[in-house]
């Protein structure tokens, strides 16, 4: 018998025997930094003339890997490999594809610090984000496996005399998933599961800027014994391989995580129906977020301060579920404001490799610049509390940036930044509040911090966004605990780590035999 699902728990370094482990697990990667990866497409190792270079962004002259880059007919390889297998795949029992992912899930948790050393090492992230990510992944595989295993028969429909009926699940077919480097590990596994779970196979294209922690997962896979062909690792450029399996009329759909432009593109180009393709696409997106953090007057207002600097400044902003917003009542503004800076201020930034680094790196140069745009526009929106200083002398350093009394239309508080960067607004009221909560195209996260049951009741109703938490941060949501997703901009609601995600993966068939 299967166990029940339980949330797989975060490390604790203040144990001393934990931390030597992680420092152990930096050792194993430092030792294979610069390696080559091939393509595995069909079980093949297919090395490429054209790499893409994984470097860390703490320090850009460190090497992580190099990996093999697809084009347009590697991508066409993958598609007939993945096209060929989903004719058995499809047909494999649940329970054997459940067994893989309770597997692999194993081998993860025997080998997490080296993982999560990775992600230190190609992501950037502090140890005890990385730990959170290599937890989410482990949660996703033993989550994804336990709810396959309870859809397998389907679901008891109505019969009547002479007749029964049966309703249930079947694979759609190749899938392409397009992972993001902000949980290159977490979204990147949890998106393959759940496309693999359900029966289907999958061309992974995961981001450029964090293909090495993809390649070390589909190993992960094939030890777990994924046959050949289930899994395409196909890394390579979006507007070459994307957009071309995106079109390509054997896509059954699209699994993709990213930012709204993209996300945007890649719905327009799935809807549109290429001369042999027998199906609509079916598009599974979670995109930006622009996320608020509301302090109403009648609150804890250390719990409200520890909550936004955690939500803003954790992995650098990086999450499409920061704080970059923060709505604060007039009568509690300018303590709640005066605390946030004070504790910013102590935040220790630099080498993530350090276990008491809180925050290090962007991710790259492009985000870097992206980001220091943001705070100059900053300067003239609203005033500069603390931070707005950046240096990418070694690696992609910017320092937690707050801004104090800034218009709720201004651009940094209505476009993403994806950057360690929050705004401050004053609200008359609490539904001043809210309103301005819900003044942005976008609707991932959201939290309240409030001691008043009425505000927290209407905040329920009307916070118009897919995760919202009341007292705490708005960042950190669990798998089969907070399933996530949001509303507007921020994607199709696709709510992962959810009791419905694989059925996104899926197609409902009703059999009706007469006797």
């Amino acid at each position: 018998m299967v166990q029940p699902y339980k949330h797989e728990p975060f490390t604790d370094f203040t144990v001393e025997a934990n931390k030597k482990a992680f420092e152990e697990g930096l050792q194993t990667v430092q030792a294979y930094l610069g390696q080559e990866y091939p393509l595995v497409i069909g079980g093949e190792r297919i090395m490429t003339e054209d790499k893409i270079v994984s470097i860390n962004p703490a320090n850009k002259t460190e090497v992580v890997g190099r990996v093999a880059k697809a084009n347009k007919d590697l991508a066409e390889k993958a598609m007939q490999a993945a096209d060929a297998a989903f004719k058995w795949w499809s047909k494999t029992k649940p329970e054997m594809r459940a067994d893989i992912l309770f597997r692999a899930a194993a081998i993860v948790r025997r080998r997490k610090h080296e993982f999560s050393a990775l992600l230190v090492k190609e992501a950037g992230k502090p140890w005890k984000e990385a730990d959170a990510d290599t937890a989410e992944a482990i949660d996703f595989m033993e989550y994804y496996a336990r709810q396959m295993l309870k859809l397998k028969d389907g679901i008891p429909v109505e019969s009547r005399p002479g007749e029964t009926n049966r309703f249930f699940y079947i694979p759609l077919g190749v899938g392409v998933v397009i992972s993001p480097w902000n949980f290159p590990f977490a979204i990147m596994a949890g998106t393959t599961v759940a496309a693999l779970v359900t029966g289907n196979t999958v061309l992974l294209k995961p981001a450029s800027a964090t293909p090495v922690i993809a390649y070390k997962f589909v190993e992960v896979l094939e030890e777990a014994g994924l046959p050949a062909g289930v899994l395409n690792y196909i890394p390579g450029s979006g507007a070459e391989v994307g957009d071309y399996l995106v079109d390509h009329p054997r896509t059954r759909f699209i699994s993709f995580t990213g930012s709204r432009d993209v996300g945007i593109r890649i719905y327009e180009r799935a809807a549109k129906v290429h001369p042999g393709q027998l199906w609509l696409k079916r598009v599974i997106a979670e995109m930006g977020g622009k996320d608020t953090i509301v302090v109403d007057k009648e609150a804890d207002l250390e719990l409200a301060a520890q909550s936004i600097v955690a939500s803003a400044f954790g992995f650098s902003g990086q999450k499409c579920s920061a704080c970059s917003r923060v709505v604060a009542l007039e009568e509690v503004y300018d303590q709640v404001l005066n605390r946030v800076v004070e504790l910013t201020k102590q935040l220790k930034v630099g080498n993530p490799e350090e276990q008491s680094t809180f925050m290090g790196p962007v991710i790259d140069q492009s985000a870097y610049n992206k980001i220091m745009e943001y705070i100059e526009i900053g300067k003239q929106e609203g005033k500069l509390m603390t931070g707005g200083e950046g240096d990418d002398s070694k690696g992609f350093f910017i320092q937690p940036t707050v801004f104090a009394d800034v218009d709720p239309k201004a651009r940094i508080m209505q476009e993403e930044i994806f950057g360690p960067v929050v705004a401050f607004t004053k609200a008359k009221d609490f539904d001043h509040a809210l309103d301005i909560a819900n003044n942005t195209e976008y609707g991932l996260t959201g939290a309240v911090i409030s001691n008043n049951r009425f505000n927290l009741e209407k905040a329920r109703e009307e916070f118009h966004v897919g995760n919202l938490y009341f007292n705490r941060g708005c960042t950190g949501a669990i798998v089969g605990y907070h399933p996530f997703g949001g509303f507007n901009m921020s994607g199709t609601d696709s709510k992962a780590g959810g009791p419905d995600y694989l059925l996104l993966h899926m197609q409902a068939k009703t059999v009706s035999e007469m006797f």
